[in-house]
């Protein structure tokens, strides 16, 4: 699995030296380009991690699923909205579920 970057939706957080993206990833594997725009170095060192995914605040990054748990062609995005995390898995069919997660630092700081 690897990283899918829409360059039409990301703009490399603007005039950030580093964007978002760059700062969360464990492998130090995404740069920005020319156009200041997300990129990844090697697709094959993706640890799959999906912090990239969840850190980007245009929901420019969608991670590929392997064929067994989305589907071939299948990606996920999402968005964070504070109290929760929505998922959106996309399908090559056009179909899109959602999954909702509640936001874990919110969570433990109601115990």
């Amino acid at each position: 699995m690897t990283v899918k970057i829409d360059k039409n939706l990301c703009n490399g957080c603007g005039s950030c030296k580093e964007s978002r993206c760059m700062l969360v990833c464990p492998g130090n594997l995404l740069y920005k380009n020319e156009d200041n725009q997300a990129k990844i170095r090697d697709k094959r060192e993706c640890w799959d991690c999906a912090a990239c995914v969840k850190e980007c605040p245009r929901q420019a990054i969608a991670m590929y699923l392997p064929a067994e748990v989305g589907g071939r062609g299948s990606t996920l995005q999402a968005q964070d909205f504070g109290d929760k995390i929505v998922w959106k898995l996309k399908k090559l069919d056009g179909s899109i579920e959602e999954f909702n997660i509640q936001n874990k630092l919110l969570f433990n700081s109601n115990l």
